[in-house]
C-alpha cells in the first residue's frame, strides 16, 4: 500500500443553506466542516488533501474522503464514526450523547515517535498529519488563528510601553493600538502566518514579513491580510519605515528566504539604518521539509525534498540555525523577540546553533495568564453559508458581553476586515464561563429562527487545558511539567463524556511529530432542548481543564479563578470552594 494524495482530486464545496444531505444537523455539520477544510478557497492544497502547515491534511486519501462523506451520510443519531489519522475504520452503535465522529491523528508510541518513522509510515499509507485543525475539521481559514495572533501582538505592544521601550502616543488620550509607532519584522505567510501581517496591523504597527512563496503573499494580499507584496527589498523597507513614522498600521510582504534576509536586515539594524522593534517568525519550521533551505528554488523545493529527506532536512535545519542567530542577535540588539510556536528554536539547535533558546515562545511570554483563566479560542461557523447569520451571532455576543470593550473592538475590526474563506465563521477569545453563556445563546438564536441553519462551535487545539507541548503551550511551566501528556488525554475524554459531536487527538500539531500533543471538540447548536444541554456541560468542561490545568501546576491566577467561580478541585483546601460545593 502507498499514499495516494492526488488520485480523483476535485474542487470540493460544503454545502449551503437547510436542506440536510445526512439524516440530522450532528451528522451533517461534521460533512459540511470536513468539505469546508478542503475548499479551494480555505485549503493551502486542496488537491493533495492539504489544508494548511505545509503538510496537514484532512483525510488520508481521496479514497478515504470518499468513504467518510458515504458513512456521516447515512449514520445513525446513535452511531459513531472511528477515524484513524484520516481513514474511516469503524462505526459503532453508541447514544445520543456520544460523539458522532471520534479522530485520533499522527499518534506514534514514544520511542517511535520521529519524523522518518512517520514519513515511512505516511509513505506507506498508513498515517497522516493532521496538524491541529486540519485533521479535527474545524480550519476556518486564516482567520481561525488571526484572532489569538492578535491578542499576542497586543500583549507585545502593553508589555513594551509597560516597559518604556514603545513610542510615545502621538497624543495624550491617543485610542492608538498597542503596537503604534514600531515596526515588527517576521516570516511565513502561509496558512497559519499569514494571520501576522493583519493581526500587527490591526493593532496599529506597521510589518515586514518575508516568505519564500511569492504565490503565498499575493494570495494573503488578496485576502486583505496583507497590504502589498514587494520584491525589492529597499522598496519594501522605505513604505515599512514610513508607516512606522506616521504611526498607523501597514504590511509589505517581502519575497526571499528569510535564513538570507534576516541577517541582512540585523546588518542594517545594527548600522541604524532602520530599527525594528519586535522580531519573530512563523514559517512551517515545525517540518524540515516543509522549510526552504538557501541555495535551493520554490521550483526545486519538493522534488529536492523528496528525492533525499534526510539531506534536505540537514540543509534546513543548517538555514535555520543561521535563521534563528539572527533572531537571537536582534535580541542581543534591543529588540523584542519571541518565538511563535513553529519549533524553529530546536530545528536550530539540531543545526548547530548552541544559543536557539536565547528567546521565550509566546505563551510563557505573553499568554500564559490568559489560559490560567479558562481564556482562549472560541470558534463558531454558519452553517447556512450565508454571512448575515454571522453578523447576527457578532452582534449577540457583543450583547451577551457589553463591558467587554477589547472583545467589541476586536469583533468590529473582523467585521471590517475579515474576508470569509470557505463557510462564514468567526473566532473570539472567551474564558470559563463564557464559553458556555455563548454556546446556549448560539443554540436559542437558532432555536428562534434568528439564524437561518444551525451553528457549529469549536476551536483551536491551542487551548488553555488541551495541549501538552514542550516548546509552545506548555514552555516553562511553574512546576515544570512541560512534558506530561495525560492532560490532553484528559481533555478528549472529558469532551467525549460531555456531549460533543466530535472529539480528536492528535500528535505533533505545529511543533512537529515528538513534540506535543493536543485534543479538540466541536459541537453544534441545531436549536434542540438536547444541544442545549450539551453545549452547557461541554462548554464549562473544557475550558475548565485550563483552570484546573494551571492550578495543579502552582498557578496562583487559577487557583483564584477556581475560588471565585466555583470549579471543584479535590486536593484544593481553598475555604471558598469546599464551601461552594458543601
Amino acid at each position: 500500500m502507498t499514499a495516494d494524495f492526488t488520485s480523483g482530486a476535485r474542487p470540493v464545496k460544503a454545502a449551503r443553506g437547510t436542506e440536510l444531505t445526512a439524516k440530522s444537523w450532528q451528522t451533517e455539520a461534521p460533512l459540511r466542516m470536513l468539505m469546508n477544510n478542503l475548499d479551494p478557497e480555505v485549503a493551502e492544497r486542496p488537491d493533495d488533501l492539504v489544508v494548511y502547515g505545509g503538510t496537514g491534511r484532512a483525510v488520508r486519501s481521496w479514497a478515504a474522503f470518499d468513504a467518510i462523506t458515504r458513512t456521516l451520510e447515512t449514520m445513525e443519531k446513535d452511531e459513531t464514526l472511528l477515524v484513524q489519522s484520516g481513514k474511516p475504520v469503524g462505526v459503532f452503535r453508541t447514544h445520543e450523547w456520544a460523539p458522532r465522529v471520534l479522530l485520533a491523528n499522527s499518534n506514534l508510541v514514544g520511542d517511535w515517535a520521529t519524523w522518518p518513522e512517520f514519513r515511512r509510515l505516511e509513505a506507506e499509507g498508513l498515517m497522516m498529519y493532521g496538524q491541529m485543525t486540519a485533521g479535527s475539521w474545524i480550519y476556518i481559514g486564516t482567520q481561525g488563528i488571526l484572532q489569538g495572533t492578535y491578542e499576542t501582538f497586543a500583549a507585545v505592544g502593553n508589555k513594551l510601553k509597560a516597559e518604556g521601550r514603545h513610542p510615545a502616543p502621538a497624543e495624550e488620550g491617543s485610542t492608538e493600538g498597542p503596537l503604534a509607532g514600531t515596526l515588527t519584522l517576521t516570516g511565513g505567510c502561509g496558512g497559519m502566518g499569514g494571520a501576522q501581517p493583519l493581526a500587527v496591523t490591526l493593532n496599529d504597527g506597521a510589518c515586514l514579513i518575508v516568505d519564500v512563496d511569492e504565490t503565498r503573499l499575493r494570495r494573503r494580499a488578496g485576502k486583505r491580510y496583507l497590504d502589498e507584496v514587494e520584491t525589492d527589498l529597499d522598496a519594501a523597507i522605505a513604505k515599512v519605515q514610513a508607516a512606522k513614522a506616521e504611526r498607523r498600521g501597514w504590511s509589505v510582504g517581502y519575497v526571499g528566504n528569510a535564513a538570507e534576509v534576516f541577517p541582512e536586515l540585523l546588518r542594517r539594524h545594527k548600522a541604524g539604518e532602520i530599527t525594528f522593534d519586535v522580531v519573530t517568525d512563523q514559517t512551517s519550521a515545525h517540518d524540515p521539509l516543509s522549510y526552504l533551505p538557501e541555495g535551493i528554488t520554490v521550483a526545486e523545493w519538493h522534488t529536492e525534498a523528496e528525492a533525499d529527506p534526510e539531506g534536505f532536512t540537514k540543509k534546513a535545519q543548517a538555514s535555520m540555525a543561521r535563521h534563528v542567530q539572527a533572531m537571537v542577535e536582534f535580541q542581543d540588539a534591543g529588540a523584542e523577540v519571541f518565538d511563535y510556536g513553529n519549533s524553529i528554536r530546536d530545528e536550530a539547535r539540531k543545526g548547530g546553533y548552541e544559543r536557539a533558546f536565547e528567546f521565550p515562545g509566546f505563551v510563557p511570554a505573553y499568554i500564559r495568564p490568559l489560559f490560567c483563566e479558562g481564556l482562549g479560542p472560541f470558534r463558531w461557523v454558519a452553517l447556512s453559508g450565508d454571512p448575515e447569520d454571522i453578523r447576527v451571532t457578532d452582534e449577540a455576543i457583543k450583547e451577551l458581553f457589553p463591558e467587554n470593550k477589547h472583545l467589541h473592538k476586536w469583533i468590529d475590526a473582523a467585521q471590517e476586515r475579515v474576508e470569509f474563506e470557505g463557510l462564514p465563521a468567526r473566532i473570539c477569545w472567551l474564558g470559563y464561563g463564557e464559553r458556555a453563556k455563548a454556546g446556549l445563546l448560539f443554540n436559542q438564536l437558532v432555536k428562534e429562527g434568528k439564524v437561518k441553519a444551525p451553528i457549529v462551535i469549536g476551536r483551536d487545539h491551542l487551548d488553555s487545558g488541551s495541549v501538552a507541548s514542550p516548546y509552545r503551550e506548555t514552555e516553562s511551566m511553574a512546576d515544570g511539567s512541560d512534558a506530561i501528556a495525560d492532560w490532553p488525554l484528559l481533555n478528549a475524554l472529558i469532551n467525549t463524556s460531555s456531549g460533543a459531536t466530535w472529539v480528536s487527538i492528535h500528535h505533533g500539531g505545529g511543533v512537529g511529530i515528538g513534540r506535543s500533543l493536543h485534543a479538540g471538540q466541536v459541537s453544534v447548536a441545531d436549536g434542540t432542548d438536547l444541544a442545549a444541554e450539551k453545549l452547557e456541560r461541554l462548554l464549562t468542561n473544557d475550558p475548565g481543564m485550563g483552570v484546573i490545568r494551571h492550578v495543579d501546576a502552582g498557578y496562583d491566577r487559577a487557583l483564584e479563578v477556581a475560588n471565585e467561580r466555583g470549579v471543584r478541585i479535590p486536593m484544593n483546601s481553598s475555604k471558598a470552594t469546599q464551601e461552594a460545593h458543601a
